[in-house]
């Protein structure tokens, strides 16, 4: 049985603890375990979501002393972002180098709550009783070219759906860049399913349709839901991978792996070629493991690889707050029998370790009073110091306030004056489109109506017809023609007989 690299222990367990899996690694053979219990024999590993932390880039100078370095990203961390003071975050990071930069360092911080973890992990911890190692999930990425399953290098990027999370992560010659928490898990992507589809569907059911539904087979009645569906995760993440290539100077994304999961009909990579015209594979890697269930996700063989890595070769950024049971000398039971038997050494060595206490302490005390001297005279002066310090930073602070605020009164003015010039003429666009679109098919206006607010801006119109099939016709042309620009919603069409006309209220919804 092989001992784990760097660590004495003669297995593995990875967790999973957003699903409460399992996966025990022995030797080179993986295998699920449904109750996993206590061995101080085992090193234990899990991961957290892009979900359970934030994730932030900053630059330090490069004249921060080692010794300094977390106090500067800390208080760095907590102004920039805006964290409350109140709380104690966990706060890890590694440092990403620059070419271009020269004077400060770069470090990408990962920020979790203590008790977001606690949360997360109540039910491992109940069986296992520690973790060793809990890592932000992009970062076990590293180990697939530190074991050189990637051989490439260049830039690639790494997307990955789960049930309770979906990430899109950017290597750069083989190093971290960048991460981002996609808003479409499996569970998301079920609910915006039910959303176009117009009707609810079981989650087992859609998860059935995923991997049954194959987008090639044009007759399944839920194909054209799923293409939907797809298309707008697929331009997201287009969005994601255009503002990542500009604030990372990123000239091109050479290679994506994407992959869920779950086994899907339709083959991930060949869409995202399609719809993002970039090279793609599936996020698929042969570890080298024997595998007990296929079930075993890539997410699980991922840790497993981590653990074999010594700690130049990986990321350490150890989010664990649930440590090893102390050693013998650290438990409270084991310090009082040692203060048992170092009380039977004293009684037999009292009279001689009396005197040697009695000088030590005497040249101990005069040892004390001459730094203490020394110290008092350096606080003095440091008070000092500081009480000047501390006037100068208030000036400064009332200065900078006040400049803080012409900044806002002025963008709050830029604001106003940016609405008024594009967003009016903008209404008075659209409503020209529609009018030319109602004259081309023969469809009058009796009555409109614009409402807008921070969540839609809205156009409703009262149309007036001699013929409903011509308000049918309207809609199907409008739907057609602005398909992902705007949503019309037509519920009903009255007919007056006293005028013999159609009446019906269109709904146009901005999108």
């Amino acid at each position: 049985m092989n001992k784990i690299k760097n660590h004495p222990f003669l297995s593995v367990i990875s967790v999973n603890p957003y699903k409460d899996s399992y996966v025990s690694g022995v030797s080179n053979f993986l295998n699920d375990i449904q109750s996993p219990e206590y061995d101080k024999n085992q090193f234990v590993i899990s991961y957290l979501n892009t979900q359970g932390y934030i994730n932030s880039h900053i630059e330090i100078s490069k004249n921060i002393l080692e010794e300094d370095l977390f106090d500067a990203i800390n208080n760095k961390i907590y102004d920039e972002l805006a964290l409350d003071q109140a709380l104690e975050y966990q706060i890890r990071y590694i440092e990403v180098f620059n070419n271009k930069s020269y004077e400060n360092r770069h470090f990408q911080v990962f920020i979790a709550e203590p008790s977001t973890i606690e949360k997360t992990y109540i039910n491992a911890i109940k069986k296992l009783k520690y973790i060793d190692v809990i890592i932000p999930s992009p970062l076990l990425i590293k180990s697939l070219y530190t074991k050189e399953i990637i051989q490439n290098s260049g830039v690639h990027c790494f997307i990955y759906f789960e049930e309770n999370d979906a990430f899109i992560t950017i290597y750069n010659e083989k190093e971290f860049v960048y991460t981002k928490s996609l808003k479409y898990t499996l569970i998301q992507m079920h609910e915006r399913f039910c959303e176009i589809y117009g009707e609810r569907v079981e989650y087992q059911d859609f998860i059935k349709i995923l991997s049954d539904d194959n987008l090639k087979n044009r007759e399944n009645s839920y194909t054209n839901f799923i293409v939907k569906l797809y298309k707008e995760i697929f331009a997201i993440i287009n969005d994601i991978l255009t503002y990542a290539k500009r604030a990372f100077e990123i000239e091109k994304i050479e290679h994506i792996y994407i992959g869920s999961e779950i086994s899907t009909a339709s083959v991930l990579n060949e869409i995202a070629e399609v719809e993002l015209s970039i090279k793609a594979s599936d996020f698929q890697f042969d570890f080298g493991y024997e595998h007990a269930n296929k079930s075993i996700n890539q997410i699980h063989s991922l840790m497993h690889i981590y653990v074999a890595l010594s700690e130049d070769e990986r990321y350490e950024c150890n989010f664990t707050i649930f440590h090893r049971p102390p050693s013998f000398a650290q438990r409270e039971s084991g310090k009082l029998l040692l203060l048992i038997a170092a009380s039977f050494f004293i009684a037999f060595v009292y009279p001689v370790s009396y005197w040697a206490l009695t000088y030590a302490q005497e040249l101990q005390y005069k040892l004390l009073v001459t730094t203490y001297s020394e110290l008092h005279i350096e606080r003095t002066l440091r008070e000092s110091t500081i009480k000047s310090r501390e006037a100068d930073k208030e000036k400064v602070m009332a200065l900078l306030n006040k400049e803080k605020q012409e900044y806002i009164d002025k963008k709050n003015t830029l604001i106003k004056i940016h609405d008024v010039k594009v967003n009016y003429p903008m209404k008075a666009k659209l409503l020209y489109s529609f009018i030319n679109d109602l004259n081309d098919i023969g469809v009058k206006i009796e009555s409109l109506s614009y409402n807008e607010n921070d969540k839609s801006k809205k156009f409703i119109l009262n149309l007036v017809s001699s013929e409903d099939k011509i308000i049918t016709a309207l809609l199907e042309n409008l739907t057609k023609k602005y398909e992902r620009k705007f949503k019309f919603s037509l519920e009903k069409i009255l007919y007056n007989k006293e005028s013999a006309k159609y009446f019906s209220e269109l709904k146009v919804t901005i999108l």
